[in-house]
């Protein structure tokens, strides 16, 4: 197995199956310590940078949180209008990240560019780990993911899982990517064409993704309807069908805002009536009504526990790529 000490996390296409494991391994190690509230001084001397030229709450946060549990330093930037890069300069990717690199150990980036942070990793002396960049991947979250899994259900391999939502976010390629590695048939329920409103976009996998997973033999199918699959789901996750621009750094949300379908909404009587009585319900968050709040308070629901989580494996994940565990 490869050292992550130094390494870059820029895509689950390239993680292999004992890497996934030892990422978990670690961030097992770490959960008493997010779960008692306690900084220890593990990364006493190194700095975090995070490069967030899109907005975030959990990714940027969760990081951020990890680094000061592990008693390292934080700084950096949320927002891309505050940047040389949002100004009259346009600064570009290696001109930032040559700059970031003397400012920490480690650098997060976010950007509404597909491949912006493995751009940055061309020029970057320090690991670059990827917080989502544009309709790209969004490692850290499946991971967290599959750790919360994991821990839910004391396994991975052997679950059934089902996605619904857009299938252009970068959550789902980077869940379908890591499902490679894994005895885990899925399922992918998306709208396609028109059918949110007229001239609403396909939200189905795109071909490239599924020419793809075919290669690394992910099992997978698709289904139109989440009635049609949710029978026979060991994990479901969702997220919002009513997505902004992913390759816009920020974008206003429109007063007029179409509510989620039935198709790919998650209810409460949904899951009573047709869900097993075991599955874990997961959505990395924000939402919009696609999981109504009144599923928040049934067995079903785990995206607190996910969240939580969210802290436990970007410890982890710091700790490993600054070589503070092999």
């Amino acid at each position: 197995m490869r050292s992550f000490a130094g390494r870059d996390i820029l895509s689950l296409k390239d993680f292999e199956r004992q890497e996934f494991f030892r990422v978990f391994e670690i961030a097992e190690r770490m959960e008493p310590i997010a779960r008692n509230r306690r900084n220890v001084d593990m990364l006493k001397d190194k700095t975090l940078v995070t490069a967030f030229y899109q907005p975030s709450t959990r990714t940027r946060l969760a990081h951020e949180a990890a680094m000061h549990r592990l008693g390292g330093h934080v700084t950096g930037f949320a927002d891309f209008k505050m940047t040389r890069a949002g100004d009259w300069y346009q600064e570009s990717i290696k001109d930032t990240v040559k700059m970031l690199e003397f400012y920490g150990d480690v650098i997060v980036m976010r950007h509404f560019q597909k491949g912006a942070p493995a751009e940055a990793a061309k020029w970057a002396s320090v690991p670059i780990i990827n917080g989502g960049d544009g309709w790209g991947e969004h490692p850290t979250q499946i991971l967290t993911d599959l750790y919360t899994v994991l821990r839910e259900k004391g396994r991975i391999d052997g679950l059934k899982w089902l996605a619904v939502g857009d299938m252009r976010m970068r959550t789902m390629h980077s869940l379908g990517y890591a499902l490679t590695q894994f005895d885990c048939p899925i399922t992918f329920v998306a709208p396609p064409a028109d059918a949110l409103f007229p001239g609403s976009p396909d939200m189905r996998m795109p071909e490239e993704y599924k020419a793809d997973f075919r290669q690394y033999s992910l099992n997978f199918r698709e289904a139109e309807h989440v009635e049609q699959a949710i029978a026979d789901a060991d994990v479901i996750l969702v997220e919002p069908v009513i997505q902004p621009d992913y390759t816009q750094a920020r974008q206003e949300a429109s007063k007029d805002r179409s509510l989620t379908p039935a198709a790919y909404k998650i209810t409460r009587e949904l899951l009573e009536t047709k869900a097993k009585s075991d599955a874990i319900l997961l959505h990395s968050l924000p939402r919009m009504d696609e999981i109504p709040l009144d599923v928040d308070i049934t067995r079903w629901s785990r995206y607190w526990q996910e969240a939580f989580q969210g802290v436990t494996m970007r410890m982890a994940l710091l700790a490993l790529v600054l070589g503070a565990v092999e």
